[in-house]
């Protein structure tokens, strides 16, 4: 049997008292905690704001025409029929093709800047892209109209010469007539969606190139020091480190594809219909749809296109919070250990 003994009599036992850790923060460090803090819950009580006047203001619709809201083809409101799936259709192709379009020079952009620019060519290859980031939609609308439009419809002809078997590429004309109609080619999806890509690149590529100047050092080298060739490290290191990045840079991309207004709604010809051909003349995007009827709606046609509005909102903010979680759980970023 096992006695414990105390300590002597007379004797004070002291057991060790935790401390109090001082965070010890500066003023000016507490000032910019609460900024920041500040500006952060402003804007999210701003994006709520948003969000609940959208929805309020589209209940009216809602009510009146239900599911039907979203199944009409048409947007007739002086008889009363008025539906947002054509719009719906356009506004998810017009960004589909500008996200193929975009990806592979925003990915190979990125790629190019991080691992094979030189020091000083690098930075001014991160200033032209942040300039493309800031030229204004409507600046891109008059280049897709007047540049790109002549050149564009010369490569929509020759697709759907050649590719017109496919159903997305088939146009009602002939191509090899002698004299081609031009016209069925002229504000197309994807005569838009090319204009879109321009906008999306530079939001893709700034997001990729971040993360990829984050790829662990010693990793890369390596890689390198087991006979990997640079592209080699690009392949098994990079990418795989960045492949949320790239997932969440793409979202964003898409999320500023589908909020598109004054760049397509230059460009495209305004046709309320269900057709995957992208490379026929005629179709219509939500964002361009508030814009080219909001000035002289009706207070119920407001309500309708505001109607429109929320679902865009909802769709957009899906998709950037989902390209944020994407980025937040990844492995790139600053939760990386070297």
């Amino acid at each position: 049997m096992t006695t414990i003994v105390g300590p002597p009599a007379g004797v004070r036992s002291e057991l060790p008292v935790p401390r109090t850790i001082d965070p010890g923060k500066h003023r000016s460090d507490r000032i910019f905690h609460g900024t920041a803090t500040t500006v952060g819950v402003f804007v999210l009580c701003v994006t709520s704001a948003i969000g609940l006047f959208l929805g309020y203001q589209a209940i009216p619709t809602l009510h009146h025409y239900g599911v039907h809201f979203f199944t009409e083809v048409n947007w007739e409101p002086e008889l009363n029929r008025i539906g947002i799936a054509a719009v719906l259709l356009g506004t998810v192709e017009v960004a589909l093709v500008a996200m193929v379009v975009s990806f592979p020079f925003a990915l190979t952009m990125a790629l190019f800047i991080s691992e094979y620019a030189p020091r000083r060519l690098k930075s001014w290859l991160v200033s032209a892209i942040d300039l493309m980031a800031a030229v204004p939609s409507i600046i891109y609308g008059l280049w897709g109209y007047f540049l790109l439009t002549p050149r564009a419809i010369l490569v929509a002809r020759w697709l759907s010469q050649y590719l017109g078997f496919i159903p997305i590429f088939h146009v009602s004309t002939d191509p090899n007539a002698p004299v081609w109609q031009e016209s069925r080619y002229v504000g197309s999806v994807f005569i838009a969606g090319l204009t879109v890509s321009m906008m999306a690149i530079p939001l893709g590529c700034a997001v990729m190139r971040a993360v990829f100047d984050q790829t662990p050092l010693g990793e890369k080298e390596a890689a390198m020091a087991l006979g990997a060739t640079k592209f080699g490290v690009i392949r098994t290191v990079v990418l795989p480190f960045s492949k949320g990045g790239i997932i969440g840079g793409t979202m964003l991309a898409l999320g500023r594809a589908l909020g598109e207004t004054a760049a397509v709604l230059v460009v495209i010809s305004v046709a309320y219909q269900l057709s995957p051909r992208i490379l026929e003349s005629g179709t219509q995007t939500t964002s361009a749809l508030i814009a080219g009827n909001f000035g002289d709606a009706t207070k119920s046609q407001l309500s309708a296109l505001l109607a429109a509005g929320f679902i865009l909102f909802l769709i957009t903010l899906v998709v950037n919070s989902g390209a944020a979680m994407i980025i937040r759980r990844s492995r790139s970023g600053t939760g990386t250990d070297l």
